[in-house]
């Protein structure tokens, strides 16, 4: 656990999954302050009332810089998917086209896909 906090970005899921609650904590905020400024408007416009509307601009403006940024994150995410989806393609045709050279298959064993682990364990180095 003291490892996850000390790395929250070891990878793009993790990274991901930081700016998608940072984005809900940051709506919860926002609606906080907007139910402030509902409560404070009550005609006469205060110093106060002034911090509440920047401060629900500022949040706004957070908020959809958050969204592309998880936008992003997400294109990444299915390009790593893509990518090791090809990796593992290639190494099938690569074991496929030794196989046929040399007639014996089971000394190409050490070619194996890419598993799951593997390609995350590659992402995060």
């Amino acid at each position: 656990m003291a490892q996850a906090i000390e790395r929250p970005f070891d990878s793009i899921d993790d990274t991901h999954e930081f700016f998608t609650l940072l984005a809900q904590t940051v709506y919860e905020a926002r609606l906080d302050i907007e139910a402030d400024v509902k409560r404070e408007s009550n005609g006469a416009v205060t110093r106060r009332l002034q911090a509440l509307r920047l401060a629900v601009y500022t949040l706004t403006k957070l908020e959809q810089h958050l969204v592309r940024s998880r936008r992003a994150l997400n294109d990444l995410r299915t390009l790593r998917r893509l990518l090791f989806q090809e990796r593992y393609a290639d190494a099938a045709s690569v074991q496929h086209k030794l196989a046929q050279m040399s007639g014996k298959g089971s000394r190409l064993e050490t070619l194996k896909p890419v598993t799951t682990e593997a390609s995350r364990s590659m992402a995060s180095a």
